[in-house]
């Protein structure tokens, strides 16, 4: 019995990043093996294992043969006669089809190490095309460390988008590769990765009603700015039509907050734009329309997401906005609630609104008329 350290743990060692996991394949044993060395059992599709101390996973050696649509139209051969060639062979890209034996040596049938000196993203196999999410992964990888994507490979994704495989996706892989990618350092890759192979519109056919540049700008400015998901997944959406976003949000099964906010984002994002010229009356229906009162930290990311908005629209005088909003928003944050309830119990939400107002009146005045 071998082990081996595969994967994305030997890719990130030789570019000099930090490894947060560490997977490991296993060679000339059965699962019988393995429980009797202490490994715990946790694969339910195929033979994986955590050691009993470290808790790394280990995998046997595996093949798979193609036996439907989709991710999971395969079938799992794992026995103690496949090799580590046959299981690194199965893999998505050279770069991640690397392995380091128990001495440290590298193993890289497939020049991996030198397609990450060369920053090219190259499938290992004309198997790549047997697995849709395989198009996603490669978008992401170039979201994270901007390779460009081989010729070879580019053309196979092609390929799989014209044949119909890219339609065999679930939406859950959809968004698990979708937000993942959206995290990444230069999150604009994807899309650009996704539009150059014509999958981009196949698992995000809202693209084509959305603001592609002003959005991909926004988003250049959340990522700069290490903002969270549901600010860079809701900038997509400025000014698209809700029903556009409440499609894709319900297609994609996208969580409620990213949902959420890119509905307000939707709705509200040009008033924030604009809210210098509101006067008290008009910010405060603002705030209530984004139910800032009660979702304060959502509140923060709507105005953040229109801050990448207005940096996206070349506009310098959002902060203006931002902080006449602001400072509105903790002025009528600032009144007792719970007096004025006591102190009116017969017309609580309007003694309430009318104190906010009279907060927001007293610390901000209305803007001059335009002239």
């Amino acid at each position: 019995m071998k082990t081996y350290v595969v994967g994305g743990a030997v890719r990130d060692e030789l570019l000099g990043l930090p490894v947060a996991d560490r997977d490991h394949v296993v060679v000339g044993a059965t699962p019988e093996d393995m429980v009797r060395a202490g490994f715990r059992p946790v694969g339910r599709d195929f033979p994986v294992f955590l050691h009993p101390e470290t808790h790394e996973e280990y995998a046997l050696a595996r093949t798979e043969r193609k036996a439907g649509r989709g991710y999971r139209g395969f079938v799992v051969h794992t026995a103690p006669d496949v090799t580590l060639e046959q299981d690194l062979a199965r893999r998505d890209l050279t770069i991640n089809a690397m392995a380091r034996d128990a001495s440290g040596a590298l193993i890289d049938p497939w020049h991996g190490e030198r397609d990450l000196r060369a920053g090219v993203l190259r499938h290992v196999s004309d198997a790549f095309a047997e697995d849709p999410v395989r198009i996603l992964r490669v978008a992401r990888f170039a979201a994270r460390f901007a390779f460009t994507v081989a010729p070879e490979t580019l053309a196979l994704m092609r390929d799989m988008v014209r044949s119909g495989e890219v339609d065999a996706l679930v939406p859950e892989r959809v968004w698990q590769e979708l937000a993942r990618g959206l995290m990444e350092p230069a999150p604009r890759r994807m899309f650009a990765v996704l539009g150059e192979c014509g999958a981009l519109e196949r698992v995000l056919p809202e693209w084509r009603q959305l603001h592609p540049q002003r959005a991909l700008a926004a988003l250049d400015c959340a990522a700069a700015r290490l903002n969270p998901l549901p600010i860079r997944f809701a900038v997509l959406f400025a000014g698209a039509a809700a029903a556009g976003v409440t499609s894709a949000c319900e297609r994609l099964r996208a969580p409620h907050d990213c949902r959420d906010l890119a509905l307000l984002v939707a709705r509200l994002g040009e008033r924030i734009a604009h809210a210098e010229g509101l006067d008290p009356r008009g910010l405060l229906a603002l705030l209530v329309d984004c139910d800032a009162f009660r979702r304060t930290d959502r509140f923060a990311m709507l105005v953040d997401a229109a801050d990448c908005l207005a940096v996206a629209d070349g506009r310098r005088d959002f902060p203006r906005a931002a902080r006449r909003l602001t400072r509105a928003f903790k002025a009528a944050s600032g009144i007792d609630a719970g007096a004025i309830a006591a102190g009116h119990p017969d017309a609580v939400p309007a003694a309430i609104r009318a104190a906010r107002l009279a907060a927001v009146e007293s610390a901000l005045p209305s803007p001059p008329a335009p002239a």
